[in-house]
């Protein structure tokens, strides 16, 4: 195998997507890795036909602290050398949002990053978070180029939502969220995505109340990213903007093996 196909996407509740067809959709693509944000399931919660599907090795974590909230989950025909929950702080790992996964030659984060929308405090949450896992993240791409997937929960410029003006004041989109994206891509990552599309209205979330899908007012804010030195590695980066069952679609590359 050349290559391989890892695919990420929030499911907003891996029961609740599992009802809408997602295990038949999961088997028609037959990804390398899948890799989902926001189960919003502890695994004794899951249907038997979720936690064992042929072929795959499954790894959930769920919030400690909370129930049916946030959660991430992979699934990986390949077997890993090894496999991590969070990041080494109870702050930032007791709400299930961190897995790191190691292969022989690159490791994945499958990250479901805060949501600063709630209050400031939760604002001040997200931003410390994502200040820790830039510190943290360095020392994996030391000893071998690592893969970064999942929801971030920030736009990071202009072209990546429909309607930036509107939401320049809004958590998502705000000067101090789209400033670390600066700094983490200035860190030595690359936005797979613009590695192959430069062009507008490339989104990954619609708000759902508003049936803004339907008019594609939407965000891009679910992303690949990798170290500068694996971005030969990335042969494709796509967004999968057809698959409903979310508020958000799923988003993947090829990746050299």
């Amino acid at each position: 195998m050349e290559q391989i196909r890892i695919l990420s996407w929030n499911v907003n509740g891996l029961r609740a997507v599992y009802r809408k067809g997602f295990l038949d959709w999961f088997l028609q693509q037959k990804p390398d890795i899948l890799a989902l944000q926001e189960t919003k399931a502890r695994e004794d919660q899951l249907v038997l036909k979720i936690k064992n599907i042929k072929d795959y090795y499954a790894y959930f974590t769920s919030a400690s602290n909370k129930k049916g909230y946030s959660g991430t989950a992979v699934y990986s025909k390949i077997k890993p050398l090894a496999f991590k929950e969070g990041m080494d702080n109870s702050k930032f790992d007791q709400e299930g949002r961190v897995q790191i996964l190691e292969y022989e030659s690159f490791y994945l984060f499958n990250i479901y990053f805060p949501n600063g929308r709630m209050n400031d405090e939760r604002l001040k949450y997200k931003m410390a978070f994502y200040d820790y896992f830039l510190d943290f993240v360095k020392k994996y791409r030391k000893n071998k180029d690592v893969v970064i997937c999942g929801d971030f929960n920030t736009a990071h410029r202009e072209i990546d939502l429909a309607r930036p003006k509107a939401n320049k004041d809004k958590s998502g989109f705000l000067p101090e969220e789209r400033a670390w994206m600066d700094k983490f891509i200035d860190s030595g990552f690359v936005d797979t995505f613009r590695m192959f599309n430069q062009e507008g209205e490339n989104y990954t979330y619609w708000d759902l109340k508003s049936r803004a899908r339907d008019r594609n007012v939407g965000w891009r804010i679910d992303y690949f990213f990798v170290n500068k030195k694996a971005r030969s590695r990335v042969k494709k980066a796509f967004i999968l903007s057809e698959v409903s069952g979310s508020d958000h679609c799923p988003v993947g590359i090829d990746f050299g093996r």
